[in-house]
């Protein structure tokens, strides 16, 4: 059994071909996923999703990324979160990769999604990319302490911040990129614990993969890898991975 903490099936690309992506996740043990939401206008897709299928959970929240997004409050955020298949909060976090100049606003919506996650005791999936310091910093001057950093794409000084925060680390087809060193070393380093895996479906398919079209059905070519990584058997991999998404997601039934 495998679980896929991060995908978006209601992705144009994968939502016009779901029963045959979910015929796939059964071919390839891939028992759950979550699809996570990215903004306000396409979170009723994604807890559609959850409603109409018992191996899919969802989240709430609104890519970092977009500045122009219709925001939530903290109030509406709590509202979604009380739905019975949300299970987190996000995804949230800081991007300087496609952001740049006066970042005010998405700072500000991070403090509003982590103000969620704390009052609704649902765990935050980190999305952080050239940014891991003032990430870091934004977690521990508003007290999170319960998530994801999801498609991990730091170093191992990263990876041991964020686990001494209280955070789990999620890799995604990168780890399987032969030049994702950092991400490798990171990879061996985090504690059985702490790791889960992911697609981030549609995108960053593993190898052999790399270049097409992502699906849930992959997280296995990366648990795959994840197990060569740290010496591990695959079935170790697919057992700790499973029960620590059931631990962090602890709203998501089996």
């Amino acid at each position: 059994m495998l679980v896929d903490s991060h995908c978006h099936i209601n992705f144009p690309e994968l939502s016009e071909q779901l029963p045959q992506l979910l015929d796939n996740m059964k071919e390839h043990d891939v028992s759950y996923a979550l699809a996570v939401s990215v903004s306000r206008e396409t979170f009723d897709e994604v807890e559609n999703l959850a409603n109409t299928y018992p191996n899919i959970f969802c989240s709430v929240g609104i890519h970092p990324a977009e500045q122009d997004a219709a925001e939530f409050s903290v109030a509406e955020l709590l509202e979604r979160a009380s739905h019975p298949r949300v299970v987190a909060i996000g995804e949230t976090g800081l991007d300087y990769h496609w952001c740049e100049g006066d970042l005010s606003w998405q700072y500000q919506r991070f403090i509003t999604h982590i103000e969620a996650a704390k009052q609704s005791a649902l765990p935050l999936i980190i999305h952080t990319r050239k940014a891991g310091q003032d990430t870091l910093k934004f977690l521990k001057e508003h007290n999170a302490d319960c998530g994801v950093i999801h498609c991990f794409s730091e170093d191992i000084e990263f990876a041991r911040a964020a686990l001494d925060l209280g955070f789990y680390i999620s890799f995604s087809g990168i780890v399987t990129f032969k030049n994702a060193k950092s991400v490798q070393e990171a990879c061996r380093y985090v504690p059985d614990d702490r790791l889960l895996v992911e697609t981030d479906a549609p995108y960053l398919s593993p190898v052999p993969f790399r270049g097409q079209l992502n699906q849930p059905a992959y997280v296995k070519y990366t648990a795959q890898h994840v197990a060569t990584l740290r010496g591990q058997t695959f079935e170790k991999i697919a057992q700790i991975t499973t029960d620590n998404f059931f631990r962090l997601f602890n709203k998501a039934q089996r």
